[in-house]
């Protein structure tokens, strides 16, 4: 006889279900505090699907695409319905490579199928069908080899081979219609759940698939197309193929055979290029350019590019002055506050804007300045020995959150200067399906150079990661439409590296921590990556700005 256990829903109700009751069972009970459909739970701190049964006397909570945790689970069951959308109209044998993130959404290509607005149409239409049809997604655990024979025997075989570098027996498949397919979050319960996504055509049988954000959930914002990005996505994407890497698969079976020397040397040379172009370009423009600015979000190597970019310059004939933003911070007493009173150090009004300003306008002129150095223990900046003055042929080099905001150098004439846009834009993926998060990237190795500059846990970076985001939402991307160049720091084996640095200090992350979730989910996408020793990395490298060992820190 079944036996009846308590559930605590928050500190909010308490319920009474029946044993092996599944959790989607009390999600017309709870449904009234959320303002949109659930997609998952978290049991006792676990993060777990839909139809997963209640087997003990537990504490859930549960979240809708307005939570990360719940948006990427939104996210994944769209993936899953675009995939299926495609082989109803397409065939069995046809598949869609999702690539990267780029606006509220991922660029996806279509392998085999000549592409236009209206075949477009034709999928979208297909996804709402499958809404309208209210199919379950279903889980099901199958052992680890015969889901290897049935991706073979599909013919996907990134699927067999990511699978190929797992230990476990067993693992979670998803089935929707008739397909089976894997991913690394839990999918939402029914496709009715998933109902508001857009699709937009770009270009080159490409197209992207947007859907409400965290930060916009009440529906689907249109794609707002930025080329420079875009093609340095297609760019990299096309680079990664070249030399034989697609996906995480690839780069797991290079690392397993030795050979991961030559897939570092190539892909720093790939950084390299990206700054040998942009010194080029800025030095076509000499005469005019006087100040490089460049900007990018948390952990995208800005520190790095802007000095190694200085030696390439300097290479050129230029003297070069390398400042960054950082230094000039209000007082703390001073800084502006944010609506939960914290001092909100994202803001570019947490910067002394008219100090800035006028230093710089001074430099432009040939007069000297004393630089303030920002003293973050202490709070305040600091004026020693820092005197600058520009001569005939300097060009200053600043590197910040807001560089590309016209309004830090308003004082400045546009046409003197000379704007960079940085980021790992393109991460390896695990599979066609499994994309890895940009912003997943530069948490680790945020993560990695906090506890080594800093002594911070896991935790820690975990737990202030969305306000950086939600900062980077509002104070970076909308100006990468202004950039004159991009410089993408993706390295494509780094995965590899920062997991051994990055592992421990996640399996550290206690099962009590509001974070643990999220430190768990990382977790489980870095076991689909084999380990790469950092011996053969160079001191220059911008993944050294992170792991340590540096040629431009003392560290």
């Amino acid at each position: 006889m079944a036996r009846i256990l308590k559930v605590q829903f928050k500190n909010l109700e308490t319920f009474d279900v029946l044993e092996d009751t599944p959790i989607y069972g009390l999600v017309s009970k709870v449904s009234k505090y959320y303002n949109y459909p659930i997609m998952g739970a978290i049991m006792d701190n676990e993060i777990v699907g839909l139809d997963a049964p209640i087997v003990k006397k537990c504490e859930l909570n549960f979240f809708d695409r307005s939570d990360s945790i719940g948006n990427n689970i939104y996210a994944n069951s769209v993936h899953m319905m675009l995939i299926v959308a495609i082989k109803r109209l397409f065939g069995k044998s046809t598949d869609v490579i999702i690539q990267n993130s780029i606006d509220n959404g991922v660029a996806c290509q279509i392998n085999g199928v000549d592409l236009d607005k209206e075949t477009l149409k034709k999928i979208e239409q297909e996804m709402h069908d499958l809404v309208k049809e209210k199919l379950a997604f279903t889980s099901i655990n199958v052992r680890r080899m015969d889901a290897i024979k049935y991706f073979n025997k599909q013919k996907e075989y990134d699927k067999a081979l990511v699978l190929k570098y797992l230990t476990d027996s067993y693992i979670t498949l998803y089935r929707l219609d008739d397909y089976y397919d894997y991913f690394l979050t839990s999918l939402a319960y029914n496709t009715k759940d998933v109902s508001d996504f857009k699709l937009t055509y770009v270009k080159d049988n490409s197209f992207v698939l947007s859907i409400p954000s965290i930060y916009n959930p009440e529906y689907t914002m249109n794609y707002k197309h930025v080329p420079v990005v875009f093609d340095t996505f297609k760019d990299y994407n096309a680079w990664e193929n070249s030399i034989g890497i697609h996906n995480a698969a690839d780069l797991n079976k290079i690392v397993s055979e030795g050979k991961v020397k030559d897939i570092i040397r190539m892909s720093e040379l790939h950084y390299e290029a990206q700054l040998h172009k942009i010194a080029n370009e800025i030095y076509n423009r000499k005469d005019s350019i006087k100040m490089v600015l460049l900007a990018g979000p948390s952990s995208s190597g800005k520190t790095t590019s802007a000095n190694k970019l200085s030696y390439y310059l300097k290479t050129k004939g230029f003297n070069t002055i390398v400042l960054s933003t950082d230094d000039y911070f209000l007082e703390r007493e001073d800084t502006p506050k944010d609506a939960n009173g914290q001092y909100d150090y994202e803001s570019i009004n947490a910067l002394d804007l008219k100090l800035f300003n006028k230093q710089m306008s001074k430099l432009l002129q040939g007069d000297k300045v004393l630089a303030p150095e920002y003293n973050f223990v202490e709070g305040k900046k600091e004026f020693k020995q820092n005197w600058l003055q520009m001569k005939e042929n300097d060009i200053l080099i600043i590197e910040g959150l807001h560089c590309l905001n016209e309004e830090l150098t308003s004082s400045i004439s546009r046409k003197n200067k000379y704007k960079i846009f940085i980021g790992p834009f393109t991460q390896l993926n695990i599979d066609n399906h499994i994309r890895v998060h940009t912003s997943d990237t530069r948490r680790l190795r945020r993560m990695v150079r906090d506890n080594r500059t800093r002594g911070y846990d896991a935790s820690s970076t975990l737990s202030m990661w969305n306000k950086v985001s939600e900062g980077e939402t509002k104070y970076i991307y909308p100006f990468e439409r202004d950039a004159d160049g991009i410089i993408n720091s993706s390295l494509v084996y780094e995965l590899g590296v920062l997991k051994t640095y990055a592992e421990p200090l996640l399996f550290a992350v206690k099962e009590d921590d509001p974070v643990y979730p999220e430190a768990l989910r990382i977790i489980n996408f870095l076991r689909n990556i084999l380990p790469i020793p950092s011996d053969d990395i160079p001191r220059d490298s911008v993944l050294r700005e992170f792991i340590g060992g540096s040629g431009f820190y003392n560290n």
